[in-house]
């Protein structure tokens, strides 16, 4: 958990004066206890107590104020502290996209950005300040009471100490059990995810009391790890409280034989007795807490291996200046997603001159995502090289590539949010007139403004609201209002109608017009548009040229576009 302090960075001064009042708020308890103990003892013996009633009035305010002031500015930090977190999550999710994301599940990696760190706050608002206070004020306490009598401070030491180390007798176990919670957790998170996003096909599939059978069996495995962490949790409770009894009454003893041997003036028995019950308060409030800072080593475990994860590019360089010609050259590329995977891509040469769309065809696994994705720098190539303009696209800055390139994907993913702020993603800063004029060149208007809200209609989660084809247009729309030189297309149309397709289609001719576009083509339709065509296979260049001479001279192009064709019909 120290490498979370790190973290705390501008929120450190809140964090200091919470606990500044949290140790003032226990030594008011503390003095308040012993003065109301002190002015009972006197007003019991007809002594004077007009003093201790006068500071009683001073410091009960202070016993008020100083818990709210702790409470609020611990919470205040570790909202704060948290909020950056989750930003550093969030920027992790980018960096490490999607190579990472793909190992992970969804629902598990949202239990990470959410739940995790939820947890974090027990930390930050609930242990580092009672962490502190538990090893101050019982200092100010054995001090206090050895000054009655060192007799005392060496009757409650004891107690004290095993009281504190207590969280630290079962540590291996509470963090396993921390682990395998927080585990279980992230897997059911996981599990409901999944089942939300194929709710249709269960349905249809009538596989739901299957998925049923699946929850209970995870539900089971959390109810047995979270019952594994109560039974300790109660052991550790109830050793506490024992204790907590054992230094009270070896105080009470010890104070008793004092005043029968008159070594201690009996006006002090009760101030003792009640300096040693408020004692305990701080360190069992620690106690209490540490009982369940296995679930948030665990939380703060899991975020960690997110952050400490290397993403699969790195910058050569921070910045870059000068216009680049959008000419896209894969020199003899090779990659392969894994150490003991074959190439997914093993000889790629191919060249797409500035304002020329080029279709990759080949069968299913033959590279062709895996080339967009490596244009894209989602991952690096093993060997050769992908230049756009001349320049190694390793050497060029991720943001700057970013604007460069503009893909419109086969699976399109609306936000639940605006049409219009759908459409404005890629330059957020765009008018809505330019919104509507992009919506209009991808043929999107006319559905848009017939819907009931607009531009400012919700298209639903995933875009459930809109059919396939509109929207395909909305990211038609989108990278024209990007308006990035080289455009990247994955067969916008091959899950379309014949009167969809034929929409989507026009649309895709006026954001191809002047730029530099690959498209990844299945459809014959969208193969004949194309200037020229690179068919891949096994991840090498098989052979180039243009649809009609390799019609007409490449046997296996042939078979590709027969197997395609009969594949759609």
């Amino acid at each position: 958990m120290t490498r979370f302090l790190a973290l705390i960075g501008p929120h450190r001064t809140l964090l200091v004066f919470a606990i500044v009042s949290g140790i003032a708020h226990h030594l008011v308890v503390l003095a308040s206890a012993g003065t109301g103990a002190w002015v009972v003892s006197r007003a019991i013996t007809g002594q004077e107590f007009t003093g201790g009633l006068i500071l009683l009035g001073v410091l009960l305010p202070f016993v008020a104020l100083t818990p709210w002031l702790e409470s609020y500015l611990a919470h205040v930090a570790a909202f704060r502290v948290l909020a950056d977190i989750r930003g550093r999550i969030y920027a992790a999710f980018e960096r490490l996209a999607p190579g990472y994301l793909l190992e992970r599940r969804s629902g598990d990696l949202g239990a990470a950005a959410i739940s995790d760190v939820e947890q974090l706050e027990l930390w930050f608002a609930h242990t580092l300040s009672p962490l502190v206070s538990a090893a101050t004020v019982p200092v100010a306490a054995l001090t206090a009471l050895g000054t009655f009598d060192p007799a005392l401070a060496g009757a409650l030491a004891p107690a004290l100490v095993l009281l504190a180390t207590v969280p630290s007798w079962l540590r291996q176990k509470a963090e396993a059990q921390g682990t395998e919670l927080r585990a279980q957790v992230g897997e059911l998170n996981a599990e409901a995810v999944d089942t939300l996003q194929g709710l249709r096909e269960l349905v249809t599939s009538g596989a739901g009391p299957r998925q049923i059978g699946r929850f209970r069996g995870l539900e089971a495995k959390l109810l047995g790890a979270k019952l594994a962490h109560a039974r300790r949790s109660g052991l550790e409770h109830g050793v506490t409280n024992a204790l907590t009894v054992f230094g009270l009454l070896a105080v009470l003893v010890t104070a008793a034989l004092l005043v029968t041997r008159g070594a201690l003036d009996p006006a002090l028995f009760p101030v003792a007795v009640v300096l040693a019950a408020t004692t305990f308060a701080p360190v069992i409030a620690v106690t209490d807490v540490a009982r369940d800072v296995n679930l948030v080593v665990a939380a703060g475990r899991r975020i960690m291996t997110i952050l400490d994860t290397e993403p699969p590019v790195r910058d050569r360089v921070t910045d870059f200046s000068g216009d680049i010609t959008p000419r896209v050259v894969f020199d003899t590329v090779r990659f392969r997603y894994a150490p003991a995977l074959p190439d997914a891509v093993a000889d790629a040469t191919f060249t797409v001159e500035p304002g020329e769309t080029v279709a990759l065809v080949g069968h299913s696994g033959a590279g062709k995502s895996t080339c967009a994705s490596l244009l894209m720098r989602f991952w690096d190539v093993a060997d050769g090289a992908i230049t756009i303009g001349g320049h190694d696209i390793r050497d060029l800055p991720q943001d700057h590539l970013r604007k460069l390139i503009t893909l419109v994907p086969q699976d399109v993913y609306l936000f639940n949010i605006p049409l219009k702020d759908n459409i404005r993603l890629g330059r957020p800063e765009a008018t809505d007139a330019e919104v509507v004029a992009a919506a209009e060149a991808a043929l999107a208007e006319e559905f848009i403004t017939g819907l009931p809200d607009g531009y400012d209609t919700i298209p639903g989660e995933l875009g459930a609201r809109l059919s396939g084809g509109q929207r395909q247009r909305i990211a038609i729309a989108r990278a024209l209002l990007k308006d990035a030189p080289i455009l990247i297309m994955d067969e916008a149309v091959s899950n379309l109608d014949a009167e969809s397709e034929q929409e989507v289609t026009q649309a895709m001719a006026q954001v191809r017009a002047g730029r530099t576009t690959l498209v990844i083509a299945h459809r014959l339709s969208t193969i004949r548009t194309a200037d020229r065509v690179v068919m891949l296979d096994d991840g090498r260049t098989i052979t180039t040229g243009t649809h009609d001479d390799l019609l007409s001279g490449n046997a296996g192009y042939r078979r590709l576009l027969a197997g395609q064709v009969a594949g759609v019909e």
